[in-house]
């Protein structure tokens, strides 16, 4: 089968940072589907692992996590899926990744395709759909109240991937106030048809733009990026009590000593977590996916596809690299076909 992967960490200005190349189909066992991917979309984490994580000696790894397409055969063990369904999910970072013309993944880790999308738009979603609701409802559990706190949430980043998926849950799931950040005409444009009620200038200090909306100080604070660069801010602007959440990795670590003055949570989502070490509740993201999938087809949530850069190979995969790692990408970028 074909396949894109890379056999060392390169800039994505190199030719080969990406290369086409072939592989055998895996066969399906256990709790495994073995999925026809018809369509992927590209992440940070993507680009990440590339420049951070080489291959071991003389391999080449396929990267790729979020995927939509059709269940072409099963493990023995599965129960929740048969051939033939179509689906979408985001896979594990621990295993080879969707860029390939079939892919392995844990039947508890996939959610049926919506009925309402293409293979397109709904490749755009699960990575970023399972972030943005493990972070509101696991880790910032934002339906359990702060006490004194406005019931509101800053989400900085809101333009991205996850902030756009976290707005929309925010506000279909939530009486929250969703207060989120962007710094340019169109990114502040696409927050709004979001549903966002009110949008800050994250190239500006946030915490006085937070204190001008007169909704007093939010319980919540989910930093999708740049969180080094926005802590001060928001340690400033968040209740007393409230709960912060992050998803980067700042550079040289981050500091949460100065949280504590206010006694504010601090989580970090990772959901990759629930897959790598298969947790006792990894059937959740099989659970959200299905609920996610739900909200589309009922027409409560649309898909954060922007931009489409034809079939899946290593040439238009590097392209798309290179938009993420330009820090002005906007929504999500999807590939299909081979």
């Amino acid at each position: 089968m074909r396949a894109v992967g890379y056999k060392s960490c390169k800039p994505v200005t190199e030719a080969d940072a990406l290369v086409d190349f072939e592989l055998p189909a895996p066969e399906a066992k256990g709790l495994d589907l073995l999925v026809d991917v018809k369509a992927v979309s590209v992440n940070p984490v993507d680009t990440k692992v590339r420049r951070n994580q080489a291959p071991e000696a003389g391999q080449t790894r396929v990267l790729g996590f979020d995927a939509a397409g059709i269940v072409k055969a099963v493990g023995e063990k599965v129960s929740l899926f048969k051939p033939g369904d179509e689906v979408f999910y985001a896979g594990a970072i621990n295993r080879p990744g969707t860029n390939s013309e079939f892919h392995l993944v844990d039947e508890r880790i996939v959610g049926r395709k919506p009925k309402s999308l293409s293979f397109e738009e709904a490749a755009a979603l699960p990575l970023t759909a399972i972030t943005a609701y493990e972070a509101l409802f696991d880790r910032l559990k934002v339906k359990d109240p702060v006490a004194g706190g406005a019931n509101a949430i800053v989400i900085i980043g809101g333009a991205g991937g996850v902030g756009s998926i976290a707005i929309q849950l925010a506000r279909h799931l939530t009486d929250l106030t969703v207060i989120a950040t962007a710094s340019r005409p169109e990114t502040k444009e696409w927050v709004e048809q979001f549903g966002a009620h009110h949008v800050l200038d994250h190239s500006k200090p946030l915490a006085p733009q937070v204190e001008a909306l007169g909704l007093g100080a939010p319980s919540f604070v989910f930093s999708t990026t740049h969180s080094d660069l926005h802590r001060a801010d928001s340690i400033e602007l968040i209740a007393p009590q409230g709960r912060y959440c992050l998803i980067d990795d700042p550079e040289g670590g981050f500091d949460i000593l100065p949280f504590k003055r206010k006694a504010i949570s601090v989580h970090w989502e990772m959901m990759f977590a629930r897959p790598v070490f298969e947790t006792a509740d990894i059937l959740e993201q099989h659970k959200l996916l299905n609920h996610v999938s739900e909200l589309i087809d009922q027409g409560k949530i649309r898909t954060t596809l922007t931009e489409t850069f034809g079939t899946i190979n290593a040439a238009n995969l590097i392209k798309a690299h290179a938009l993420i790692e330009s820090g002005k990408a906007k929504g999500k970028i999807v590939l299909s076909g081979f």
